[in-house]
């Protein structure tokens, strides 16, 4: 599996899973999760607490996952353009802010996700800035 460091954050995040056809199927786990509401609609988003190994050597970059609340639909898991903050090179720390979620979240609605539908997760890189 060519993304293995990006599964690995996303079991971090997500309570459990299985690789299904090179993908994998997840649901988020509410603990250390918070909710967004984006066009009335109420999504739960999660980074992951602890650095996978690439990630603390500023190899991979920090994850966040979102999925819709009250649903078993597609989780989206985006590549953000900084680094774990717990990484182990002290670099700066940019938060995730909630604005930075719901511009996500609007986006990957246009470019055609459907948090409702069951599937596999759905990778996305948000801009950089």
């Amino acid at each position: 599996m060519a993304d293995l460091g990006l599964s690995a954050s996303l079991v971090g995040i997500c309570g459990y899973g299985h690789l299904t056809s090179r993908r994998v199927v997840m649901a988020l786990v509410e603990k250390g999760s918070r909710l967004i509401t984006v066009g009335g609609v109420t999504y739960r988003w999660r980074v992951r607490g602890r650095p996978t190994y690439a990630q603390a050597l500023c190899e991979a970059p920090l994850a966040v996952a979102v999925e819709q609340v009250g649903c078993k639909g597609r989780v989206l898991l985006v590549r953000m353009p900084q680094d774990h903050p717990s990484n182990w090179f002290g670099t700066p720390v940019v938060p995730v802010l909630p604005s930075t979620v719901a511009a996500i979240v609007r986006k990957a609605l246009a470019e055609g996700w459907q948090p409702t539908q069951p599937g596999t997760t759905i990778h996305m890189t948000a801009p950089a800035g």
